[in-house]
């Protein structure tokens, strides 16, 4: 079939199928130009286009498809067009894991980036997919020294966010297990990440000591989800003694305990207490951390502790190939960390949200008296709080939507297996949270049964 042709019938079938009355086509010169074809080429596929009526030709303004009456054919007007959504403004929003602007050290990080980024980087090759060794090391320095981890820099693998990393693990441990145990109530992010590759999720509900072992001992997985230090979302502590029943649990079965340090450097009341791998003597956890609450979300910067053998099975697999976190984020972060401005930075973001945290709870006690009870209190960046007094929860969700009041409850992130209203103060300056507070005690009220 000759060229002119073909591109007649393709030009054809867009029209009828894809175009729209009034679209203008690409001239001849652009066209001849897309696909490789001489002008008279596609003057003459034109030329017969024009002939049959796809479309009409208007002097020094080139070529557009006309009304052809095709029952295939979609003209502008039959095309409904879905209104947008409008936005809601809030003029409070209580997000739980936000921090405030002012606290991310901005002069600092942006000059550390420039002292960075010198001649000595190489941007003409391919980062270690299992992050900068130079930031591993500094990552490892400080896990051992603060948080009690026992690693070297080359257990270390640094991630693009907790859900990239838990994919991971997910993938490096499918031939090996086919189900996870989760806590009850949990992280709905680690529950989704293993359904997606196949796993089934055995809940396990929380006690006062965090993970029933008891009830883990009666499912079939040999691998389990905890956070330890600062339960999510219960905020509960698993005591020594249960650390150690679980590392033993985990060594008799042969399972692996997926360790997740969520929020363990902002406690307000006691030290933060130290990781449960590093009592493991059994190379049976993985660990893992971040620097979102701590430092910035934004960064996107998280990394995990793998046992020797896992090690060796990650730089065999395809992902260690790649790198998870762009090279001038590394470097700045890796002098942010030599440097000694980190500890410096948490213990200033420390006290700042203590003030913010105790602020809050004050504001609450204030505002809304003995209508409501605190259910978790002391870390991360949020106080959840329950109604202590009949309350219709629609009832304040609407309220909240209508006086541009963003509220969070535990339930949209657990499942519905646990429920509390998420109040967060990280996101707020000191001065705006009576304000916020005072704001939202006017929906509470009137959201009594």
């Amino acid at each position: 079939m000759p060229l002119h042709i073909q591109l007649f019938n393709g030009l054809k079938d867009d029209i009828i199928n894809n175009f729209t009355v009034g679209d203008k086509l690409p001239s001849i010169r652009k066209t001849a130009s897309s696909y490789n074809l001489s002008k008279n080429t596609v003057q003459s596929a034109y030329s017969q286009l024009y002939a049959e009526g796809y479309i009409d030709s208007y002097p020094k303004s080139g070529y557009y498809v006309s009304d052809t009456n095709y029952e295939n054919f979609t003209s502008i007007k039959d095309i409904k067009i879905e209104p947008l959504k409008e936005k809601i403004v809030y003029k409070y929003n209580f997000f739980p894991v936000r921090l405030s602007k002012d606290i991310f050290p901005l002069k600092l990080w942006k000059r550390l980036s420039a002292k960075a980024i010198d001649k000595t980087l190489d941007f003409g090759t391919y980062l270690d997919g299992q992050g900068e060794e130079g930031l591993r090391k500094e990552v490892a320095k400080y896990l051992t020294s603060s948080r009690g981890v026992k690693c070297m820099a080359s257990n270390i693998v640094i991630c693009n966010g907790f859900a990239e990393a838990m994919g991971l693990v997910a993938k490096m441990l499918k031939n090996r297990y086919t189900s996870l145990a989760c806590e009850s109530p949990g992280y709905y992010i680690t529950k989704k990440v293993f359904e997606d590759y196949g796993y089934n999720i055995d809940n396990v509900s929380i006690d006062e000591n965090g993970l029933n072992l008891e009830q883990l001992k009666l499912t079939n997985s040999k691998l389990v989800y905890i956070t330890p230090s600062h339960q999510y979302p219960t905020s509960v502590t698993m005591p020594i003694s249960n650390r150690l029943k679980l590392l033993k649990w985990a060594k008799d079965v042969g399972g692996i305990i997926i360790e997740d340090d969520y929020d363990s450097e902002l406690s307000y009341i006691h030290r933060p207490i130290p990781s449960l791998q590093g009592l493991d003597h059994y190379e049976k956890t993985i660990y893992f951390g971040t620097f979102s609450k701590s430092l910035s979300p934004a960064l996107r910067v998280c990394y995990m502790v793998l046992p020797d053998f896992l090690i060796d099975i990650y730089q065999n697999s395809f992902d260690a190939h790649f790198p998870k976190v762009s090279l001038t984020t590394q470097k700045t972060l890796e002098l942010f960390l030599q440097g000694g401005y980190y500890e410096k930075h948490l213990r200033k973001i420390r006290t700042l949200n203590r003030k913010k945290h105790n602020i809050l709870k004050e504001c609450l006690i204030k505002y809304l008296k003995d209508t409501f009870h605190i259910e978790t209190r002391g870390n991360g960046l949020s106080i959840a709080i329950n109604p202590a007094v009949a309350l219709d929860m629609t009832k304040l969700k609407q309220l909240a939507i209508e006086n541009r009041i963003k509220l969070y409850f535990a339930s949209d992130i657990s499942n519905g297996e646990w429920e509390a209203i998420r109040m967060g103060f990280g996101g707020f300056m000191e001065d705006e949270i009576e304000e916020a507070v005072k704001a939202f005690s006017q929906i509470w009220y009137k959201a009594f049964k």
